[in-house]
């Protein structure tokens, strides 16, 4: 037996060459499976995945092409490859945008940081949390449509701006108000900074994610394009059905209860500045048991 084992080994393993690894390699590899996974997850929810299909069928013709030696199509391939880059990424310009904006969301270096002791208060009190629930099932019993974005780490002034400006407290009676039919604010989003309103009639980015239900409008996939931009937390009232949603993260949460809508409200209110690894993924599995399938 031993004899057999000399012999496979000698035989087949001695002659392969096993590179040396160090700690440095292992990290290289493990950077890069990341941005592969994350632009892969990018590409599925854009227009993009139609654009990586195409490429594909096109490599397959092209590589047809060098095996039959087809001379004429490799010379039109080996020409044409500067002006096709160029075309995608001025066809592709806001997609490759939104994809630059998510990484600089991503901070790396806190996420590697598996304990972190710096805490941070509530962005906003108990009767904001309040007023915000409270609104939101009242007008969904009446078909008020409404949109509400909550902001939180990263300041949205760029949609603030496209918006009018105010400046008060959060409650049900002001909200309820905003989103009444025929007033001059109840079209567009409000944004909410800790415990004020600061901006009305805000226009929000439309998401292209084209796993969204068709029954979903233009309100609903203005949440879902906001919160593909940003960490914020937007609520969306229908004015269809009166089901109220949640979408973060590029999730869509659907008909919440009064109580899953708290909970929301309550997470981001005592999250801490510092994501960790273990918090992001225990958030990930909490929102995933509510997000649209």
């Amino acid at each position: 037996m031993e004899q057999r084992i000399t012999q496979f080994f000698e035989r087949y393993v001695k002659g392969m060459y096993f590179p040396e690894m160090h700690l440095t390699d292992i990290i290289e590899i493990l950077i890069i499976a990341f941005l592969v996974y994350q632009i892969m997850i990018w590409i599925k929810n854009t227009k993009a995945w139609m654009l990586m299909k195409g490429i594909v069928v096109l490599g397959v013709f092209i590589f047809l092409a060098a095996i039959f030696q087809m001379h004429t199509i490799l010379w039109l391939a080996k020409n044409s490859v500067t002006v096709m880059a160029t075309a995608v990424i001025v066809v592709f310009q806001p997609e490759l945008r939104r994809a630059l904006e998510k990484l600089g969301e991503r901070k790396f270096i806190s996420s590697m940081v598996i304990f972190d002791t710096n805490k941070e208060h509530g962005r906003f009190s108990e009767e904001t949390i309040e007023g915000i629930v409270d609104a939101s099932f009242i007008m969904g019993k009446a078909r008020t449509g409404a949109l509400i974005v909550v902001e939180q780490a990263i300041k949205l002034t760029e949609y603030e701006s496209t918006g009018i400006r105010l400046d008060c407290l959060v409650s049900s009676q002001v909200l309820i108000n905003i989103f009444e039919h025929n007033t001059p604010l109840h079209d567009g989003a409000i944004i909410v900074r800790n415990d004020r309103i600061v901006s009305a009639t805000c226009y929000l980015p439309l998401s292209d994610n084209m796993g969204l239900s068709k029954e979903l409008g233009t309100r609903h996939r203005a949440a879902v394009g906001m919160s593909e931009v940003s960490d914020a937390l937007i609520i969306v009232v229908s004015e269809e059905t009166g089901m109220v949603s949640v979408a973060q993260g590029g999730r869509l949460s659907r008909n919440l209860t009064k109580e899953q809508l708290r909970e929301r409200l309550e997470y981001i209110q005592n999250k801490k500045t510092g994501s960790t690894l273990i918090s992001k993924w225990k958030g990930r599995l909490h929102h995933e048991r509510t997000s649209e399938k």
